[in-house]
């Protein structure tokens, strides 16, 4: 399973999670097997521009992701990554990548149902 994070550093699974996904400036990219991570690797983020958000969706469906995690995510986008059959989850507390795939594996992350969380989007 492909997971992707938006963060603000490349350190790998220690990278602060940034909290606006379009913005980040790493997607970091976990490969979970077996309920464990076997690689980790960060793709700068291209950008993206216009409205909607629509470039930021079509660069991270570029990486082939199975889910994202992020901290909090405009309407536009959630419905576009519904649209796409990406699984999308919110993770409002953890700082790191690490502490959100320990609460992604033990099932406490909520999924999101293609709705925004954020009111300025």
């Amino acid at each position: 399973m492909r997971v992707v994070f938006p963060t603000d550093e490349n350190m790998g699974y220690l990278s602060r999670r940034g909290a606006h996904f379009g913005k980040a400036k790493y997607y970091t990219i976990i490969t979970l097997e077996e309920g464990e991570i076997a690689d980790v690797e960060a793709v700068p983020n291209p950008g993206h521009s216009g409205g909607a958000c629509g470039n930021a969706v079509a660069n991270i469906m570029a990486l082939n992701p199975d889910a994202m995690v992020v901290s909090g995510i405009g309407g536009s986008p959630a419905e576009g990554f519904a649209k796409a059959g990406l699984d999308l989850y919110i993770d409002q507390e953890s700082p790191t990548v690490e502490k959100s795939v320990e609460l992604l594996l033990t099932g406490k992350l909520e999924k999101s149902g293609g709705s925004g969380t954020c009111s300025v989007h």
